[in-house]
């Protein structure tokens, strides 16, 4: 600061922000205002020393500028990096939150798609029903299909539901000893 002047707060009112400073050299009092204490941690209080610039308005009256309270360090102020960052964050949550919408949009559209399928297909009345009984017929229609290959015995089977197709579907097999329909009891079906 240029010209920097030495005085100490002689009056000052707090609720309406303004005081009067007693230069060092002890000429006319000069006018003070909040505005002139930027970014300092406290409020001036009566006896501190003021260090500022002087400024002579057009009425010929003496006021500080530029003040700062002697021994009284500055108040933190968040740097234009900090304010950037924030603003970029506040671009990327919104960028998030577009395409969040956006995934559920298309997710709601798919359900909806295939919740009208499967109330055509079906008839269904109930869309949980319609949904639930769609993708057990899809299941179904997923199983592994089986050929009557000329395997006859349990031990020749991997699950009960080969078993079962054998014995349904193919001649001469020989996994059903008790004869109750169930084959492959001890092994895979039991």
């Amino acid at each position: 600061m240029n010209n920097i002047f030495k005085g100490k707060l002689k009056r000052w009112n707090d609720d309406k922000g303004f005081g009067f400073i007693i230069p060092e050299n002890g000429n006319n009092k000069v006018f003070i205002h909040i505005s002139a204490l930027k970014n300092m941690s406290r409020r001036p209080v009566v006896g501190d020393v003021i260090l500022y610039q002087l400024h002579v308005g057009n009425d010929g009256k003496s006021k500080a500028i530029n003040a700062k309270i002697d021994g009284v360090s500055f108040a933190k102020t968040r740097s234009p990096y900090r304010n950037d960052k924030v603003k970029r964050n506040g671009v990327t949550q919104i960028i998030f939150i577009a395409a969040l919408v956006f995934v559920g949009l298309f997710a709601y559209k798919k359900f909806t798609a295939a919740n009208h399928l499967s109330n055509e297909s079906y008839g269904l009345g109930d869309s949980i029903t319609g949904i639930v009984q769609g993708v057990t017929r899809n299941v179904k229609k997923s199983k592994p299909s089986y050929k009557c290959d000329g395997r006859t015995y349990c031990s020749q089977m991997t699950s009960c539901e080969e078993a079962e197709f054998f014995i349904t579907h193919c001649p001469d097999t020989k996994m059903d000893g008790d004869h109750d329909g169930e084959p492959c009891e001890s092994q895979w079906c039991g």
